[in-house]
């Protein structure tokens, strides 16, 4: 059995194949064939097709953007304890002060470095992407679609 190449900031975007290389070229080939069968032969029932297709397209993009909100909120629920826990007391009441996206960005880092991370990002209102290129000893968050 082959190992698993350790997570890292330059591998640790992934993708969903059923999503990425299936709903969306399917999606996006239909809304194009709709809108391709309207120019050729317009009528109401051609129009209507493009507004379905439209409909779907958006359906495919919403469900998976609730579905990432949804990680993106436990995750946030995951690490405030997380950050409690490790941080020590003058770290520990400034928690609030990050926002979302940094909380989310922090959950790779190990519970070693995640104190000093911490002071960074508040020192300087570090973007998530930045935190990520901090880090030195990766932490794995290998269930994120």
């Amino acid at each position: 059995m082959s190992e698993k190449v350790p997570q890292t900031f330059k591998n640790h975007a992934r993708f969903d194949p059923l999503f990425h290389f299936f709903l969306v070229p399917v999606a996006a080939i239909t809304m194009f064939g709709t809108i391709w069968r309207l120019i050729q032969q317009p009528s109401m029932t051609s129009g209507w097709r493009v507004v379905i297709a439209l409909a779907a397209v958006v359906a495919v993009f919403k469900i998976r953007l609730c579905a990432l909100r949804v990680q993106d909120r436990v995750i946030r629920l995951e690490e405030r304890p997380r950050l409690e826990r490790l941080l020590p007391e003058p770290l520990r009441s400034k928690i609030g002060q990050l926002s979302e996206p940094q909380l989310i960005a922090l959950r790779f880092a190990s519970d070693g470095e995640v104190a000093g991370l911490v002071e960074k990002t508040l020192a300087g209102n570090l973007a998530p992407k930045q935190i990520k290129e901090a880090i030195v000893n990766w932490r794995p968050d290998n269930f994120r679609v």
